[in-house]
């Protein structure tokens, strides 16, 4: 059994808080200079030249990439041999949070009530996804999750006989009608099967995969770069100003399902698809 402090925890919740909002990853550096090089557009040149030089100054100056910093989505996996010690798992990873929000600078966008509408403050609560795993780690990501493109994301419960021709029905539709709205060149992230949270769960998740590596079941690997092509047919271009860079990638994971459903749900993501992880 080991013993992690929840004071242990908060410190690398802090961290990677700021580190998810100051610098991207090199899978997205990589495909946006594949983009730059794939581009037709001028313009669309001109802005994924600028959107990698966003990203560089962000990194040398310690600054957001973008000054919507998101609400803060945790992925938690507990090994089963770990004892928290020093209080609520829970509210160390929501301190984390604070403190890193805080000594970022990042711009804190939660509200307390849906309604309301009162900022918390402190970019607390974070929405936090608990695995129970084997072991005696404890591992945490963060993907902070801007709304343009939280906004842009849905859900459908396709009927069983819609099959794969309505998931990729689903998934171009949801993608065209976001048109410039999440700020392409976007990731999308599909989950299918499960329950109608489940779905939706999946598909957060599948963001988190770095964008050059496909799943390992072949059809659905098919399907990934079936509908990046047709997402990327589709013009809407960097920005939404035309071209062919749309998207970078589309992740697609998969679960068991009810024998008389489809859910089906895309969670779209802007082009820095935020996201750091501490193991403790």
């Amino acid at each position: 059994m080991k013993t992690i402090h929840t004071e242990d925890i908060i410190k690398a919740v802090e961290k990677i808080a700021v580190e998810a909002n100051y610098y991207l990853n090199s899978d997205i550096y990589e495909a946006l200079n594949r983009g730059l090089e794939q581009e037709e557009s001028e313009i669309g040149k001109d802005i994924l030249s600028k959107l990698l030089k966003n990203a560089e100054i962000a990194g040398k100056r310690n600054m957001a990439i973008c000054q919507d910093t998101g609400m803060a989505v945790i992925f938690a996996s507990v090994g089963q041999d770990v004892h928290i010690k020093g209080g609520s798992l829970t509210d160390a990873i929501n301190e984390g949070i604070r403190r890193g929000y805080g000594k970022g600078y990042l711009r804190k966008s939660v509200v307390k009530d849906p309604i309301e509408r009162v900022n918390t403050g402190d970019n607390t609560p974070a929405i936090i996804h608990y695995d129970i795993v084997e072991g005696d780690t404890l591992k945490i990501i963060i993907a902070p999750k801007g709304f343009g493109s939280e906004n842009m994301s849905a859900l459908k419960m396709l009927k069983p006989s819609d099959g794969i021709e309505g998931v990729k029905n689903f998934i171009i539709d949801t993608v065209n009608n976001a048109g410039p709205n999440p700020c392409p060149p976007i990731v999308v992230g599909v989950g299918i099967g499960g329950t109608m949270e489940k779905a939706a769960i999946l598909a957060k998740k599948a963001l988190l995969r770095p964008i050059d590596i496909r799943n390992d079941i072949e059809y659905v690997s098919t399907l990934e770069k079936e509908m990046l092509s047709k997402i990327n047919d589709l013009g809407i271009g960097p920005s939404g100003l035309g071209g062919r860079v749309t998207a970078l990638a589309v992740n697609i994971e998969v679960f068991p399902t009810h024998i008389a459903g489809l859910p089906v749900a895309v969670n779209i993501n802007c082009h820095a698809t935020r996201h750091a992880e501490a193991v403790l």
